[in-house]
C-alpha cells in the first residue's frame, strides 16, 4: 500500500489512479493524520502530493515530520517536494521566475526514479517558489532552464523530489518514473486486483458487522447496486436492500431492478410503492430546488418508516465512492478546495442510529464497474449511465404530473433504444430526453397540432466535472426525432442542446 498524503493538490485523485495503474493499492489522507496511525497502516512509501500553499507561508499544511524516520521511500511532489526539503534542513525560496505549463526536463545521472528515463524530456511545471539551498545529502538529479532544482535524491534514505507533476499527462514519461518510485524503490508488488479487492472486502465487512443486518437504500444504479451485491456475498440475509419507487423512474426500471436482485441475484430486498406520496408533495412545484428538497424529504421518511420494520438492524450501508469522499469537506477538513458536497458524504439522520458502512468508500467510478463485472452483476447494471436522485421529477421542467411524466418516460425510452442500437451508449457519459414547459403548433394528418416539446440532452465526459455536447450523426438525431414524434402522444417537435458545459450544466435543473 501506497500512502498519498493530500496537501491540497488539484491531481491528488489523478496521483491515486496512476498508482493504481500499476495494480499498487493507495489511499489519500490529510496531512493532519498522526505518525501512529501511519505506522499502524505500514505503508510501502509515501507520496507528498503538491498544493496551493508556499511553505513559508503561516499556517502552510504539514504532516508529521516523523515519516522521515520510519525508513520508507518518500517521494515528494512540487509542494510535496519542498516541505520534505524544509524538513530536512535545506531552503525553500520565491522563484524571481515563476513556471507554469510545459518545460524541458533534463535529467542527471542513472537509476532511481529516472531509470530508463530519456536524458532530455517534457515536463508539467506549476509553482512559484524554488529550492535556495538543498538538505544535507540531497543532490540534484533534474533541471529546467528556469529552474535549477526540478528534481533531487537522497538515495542512501530512498527520498525522491520532483518539482513538476509527473501524474499529469503533459509529463510523458510521468508513468514511468511513477512506475520506477513504486516497483524498483519501494518494491510494491502488483498485486492490487478486483479479485483481491472482494476476498479483502468480505473478510473485513465480516469482521465489522458479524451476525449484525445492514440496511442498504438500493436505487439501481451502478454505484448501489455494486455496494448491494457485493454486502450480499459478505453477509447474505442479514443485508436488506429497501428500493423505494418514487414514481420518477425511467420506463420499467422498477421492474428490472425487482427482476435482476429479487429474481436472479437472489438478495433481500424490500420494495416500496411510495408513487403517491412523492406524486402529491410535488403537485404544483416548479421551481427545481424545491422540487429536488421535497423530493429528499419525502425519501427520508419512507426510507426511515421502512427501516423501522427491520428488527436488529444496527448498520446502514451507502455506495459512497473515493472522490465523494475527497471532495467533500466532512470526509478531510484538509487543505484541499472544496469542490462540492456530496450527497452520500455527511452523517445519517440522527434519530436512526446505525452505524455506517462504505465498502466501496476507496474505490473510483471505473474500479467500482471493474469490482460489478467480478461479482456478476449484469452488463446493463454495470454500464448504466448515471440518473439524478430525483429522477425525472428534474427532466421535467415546470409541474411534475402523471400525464407528463408518462410523455417523457416513452421518449426517452425511444432515445436510449436507438443510442444502444447504434453503439454510442457506452461512448457517452448521458444521454436522456427533457421535457420542457413549452408548445409549439404543428401538423400531423393535415390537422393543426399544439403540443409539448423534447430536448434531446447528449453529453461525452471523463467526470463530469466539464462535458461536451456529443457530436451525433444527423441521420441517428433525425431518426430519434421521427420516432419519438411518431410513437409517442403529445409532442411534434424535438430538439438537440448543443450546450457545453461549462457554462451551462449536464441536467437542465
Amino acid at each position: 500500500m501506497i500512502l498519498i498524503i493530500d496537501f491540497g493538490s488539484q491531481y491528488n485523485q489523478l496521483i491515486a489512479r496512476r498508482v493504481r495503474e500499476h495494480h499498487v493499492y493507495c489511499r489519500i489522507e490529510p496531512p493532519e493524520m498522526d505518525i501512529e496511525r501511519i505506522r499502524a497502516l505500514a505503508p510501502e512509501g509515501i507520496i507528498l502530493s503538491g498544493g496551493p500553499a508556499s511553505i513559508y507561508e503561516k499556517g502552510s499544511p504539514r504532516v508529521d515530520r516523523g515519516i522521515f524516520n520510519l525508513g520508507i521511500p518518500i517521494l515528494g511532489i512540487c509542494y510535496g517536494m519542498q516541505y520534505m526539503v524544509d524538513s530536512l534542513g535545506g531552503e525553500v525560496v520565491g522563484a524571481q521566475k515563476r513556471e507554469y505549463g510545459f518545460a524541458e526536463l533534463h535529467t542527471k545521472g542513472t537509476g532511481g526514479i529516472f531509470d530508463g528515463i530519456e536524458k532530455k524530456t517534457k515536463c508539467w511545471m506549476s509553482h512559484g517558489d524554488t529550492i535556495g539551498k538543498l538538505p544535507p545529502g540531497f543532490k540534484i538529479t533534474a533541471s529546467t532552464p528556469d529552474t535549477k532544482v526540478a528534481a533531487l535524491e537522497n538515495r542512501k534514505k530512498n527520498f525522491y523530489g520532483l518539482q513538476f507533476h509527473p501524474e499529469v499527462v503533459h509529463t510523458p514519461e510521468g508513468k514511468r518514473m511513477l512506475k520506477n518510485f513504486l516497483l524498483q524503490i519501494c518494491g510494491c508488488k502488483k498485486s492490487w486486483t478486483m479479485k483481491s479487492f472482494v476476498k479483502d472486502s468480505i473478510r473485513e465487512i465480516k469482521a465489522e458487522v458479524g451476525d449484525k443486518k445492514i440496511i442498504l437504500g438500493l436505487s439501481g444504479g451502478v454505484d448501489s447496486s455494486v455496494a448491494a451485491l457485493l454486502l450480499h456475498c459478505a453477509i447474505g440475509d442479514h443485508l436488506t436492500c429497501i428500493f423505494v419507487d418514487n414514481g420518477l423512474l425511467r420506463q420499467d426500471e422498477a421492474k428490472k431492478v425487482r427482476f435482476v436482485f429479487k429474481r436472479d441475484l437472489k438478495v433481500n430486498l424490500r420494495f416500496v410503492n411510495a408513487k403517491r406520496e412523492f406524486l402529491d408533495g410535488l403537485k404544483g412545484v416548479v421551481d427545481p430546488e424545491r422540487k429536488r428538497k421535497i423530493i429528499g424529504r419525502i425519501f427520508i421518511k419512507v426510507f426511515e418508516r421502512e427501516a423501522r420494520k427491520i428488527k436488529g438492524a444496527e448498520f446502514l450501508a451507502q455506495g459512497t465512492l473515493y472522490p465523494d469522499l475527497i471532495e467533500s469537506r466532512s470526509a478531510f477538513g484538509g487543505p484541499s478546495a472544496v469542490i462540492k458536497s456530496h450527497h452520500n458524504v455527511g452523517g445519517l439522520p440522527k434519530n436512526m442510529k446505525l452505524k455506517l458502512v462504505e465498502p466501496l468508500k476507496h474505490l473510483f467510478k471505473d474500479e467500482v464497474r471493474l469490482l460489478g463485472k467480478e461479482l456478476g452483476l449484469p452488463e446493463d447494471l454495470i454500464w448504466r449511465q448515471p440518473f439524478p436522485g430525483p429522477g425525472l421529477a428534474v427532466r421535467i421542467l415546470g409541474d411534475v404530473t402523471d400525464r407528463r411524466l408518462s410523455i417523457l418516460r416513452k421518449a426517452d425510452a425511444i432515445l436510449i433504444e436507438e443510442i444502444k442500437a447504434n453503439n454510442f451508449y457506452r461512448k457517452m457519459w448521458q444521454s436522456f430526453a427533457v421535457l420542457l414547459p413549452l408548445k409549439s403548433v404543428g401538423i400531423m394528418g393535415d390537422q393543426r397540432t399544439y403540443e409539448h416539446i423534447v430536448a434531446i440532452r447528449a453529453v461525452t465526459s471523463d467526470d463530469a466535472m466539464t462535458a461536451d455536447w456529443a457530436k451525433l450523426p444527423h441521420s441517428l438525431l433525425g431518426k430519434i426525432s421521427n420516432r419519438i414524434i411518431n410513437e409517442v402522444r403529445g409532442i411534434n417537435r424535438v430538439v438537440y442542446d448543443t450546450s457545453s458545459k461549462p457554462p451551462s450544466t449536464i441536467e437542465w435543473e
